[in-house]
């Protein structure tokens, strides 16, 4: 089994594992959400919005509720994750959208398909040396001119850092490195945002603004 197999086996079972009780987390996400991460999300919506119609992923959807806000936000979304009961939790949340048990690495997308990519802290679990073949993956299904929206922790200055994260084993990432791999991925920066943590989160955050080129 190829290392990358290995790990999606044990994120996905992580996942299932924890799935109801993230699921009752991460409904609270938006609501609870400062100004500045609802404002990067609706931004990447009106970037892909301007950019022409088309399909846009959100990967690692988990329960799905921001695949919702991007259809929300006037975008044709539709969710993959890892997690076969994250994927049922989200079916049953949002029956009128799509939602596919997938891995971000081999997806079943025709190259140059997608308008927009969304991974909002869906990479963190990647071993270090694995986030390229990600990233290469994000670029093969992005239209040119399409957008990738990066969300993740950051490491403050830092190295690449592993930390105990609630599900499984988790990276913090200088902000710098994470655009420095997604240029090589074949992305130009359109913005970036970072912000401090709240009460109650231990890091700060990252997030990136990438156009397919």
């Amino acid at each position: 089994m190829s290392d990358l197999s290995s790990q999606h086996r044990t994120t996905a079972a992580a996942y299932d594992a924890m799935a109801v009780l993230y699921n009752g987390l991460a409904r609270g996400e938006l609501s609870g959400a400062l100004p500045l991460d609802r404002a990067v999300l609706e931004a990447f919506a009106a970037c892909v919005r301007a950019a022409g119609p088309g399909p846009v992923a959100e990967l690692g959807c988990g329960p799905g509720h921001l695949t919702a806000f991007l259809r929300d936000l006037g975008l044709d979304a539709f969710g993959v994750d890892l997690s076969p009961v994250m994927v049922g939790l989200a079916r049953e949340a949002y029956p009128d959208l799509r939602f596919e048990v997938g891995s971000m690495d081999a997806l079943e997308v025709a190259a140059g398909a997608l308008r927009g990519v969304l991974s909002w802290y869906s990479v963190i679990h990647a071993e270090p040396n694995q986030v390229p073949v990600y990233l290469a993956e994000f670029a093969r299904v992005l239209a040119p001119g399409g957008h990738l929206l990066l969300g993740f922790f950051e490491s403050e200055g830092g190295p690449v850092t592993p930390f105990d994260h609630k599900v499984t084993t988790a990276y913090r990432w200088p902000v710098d490195e994470v655009a420095a791999l997604a240029r090589a991925a074949g992305f130009a920066e359109v913005g970036r945002m970072l912000r401090e943590p709240l009460e109650g989160e231990r890091f700060r955050r990252g997030h990136l603004l990438m156009r397919r080129e």
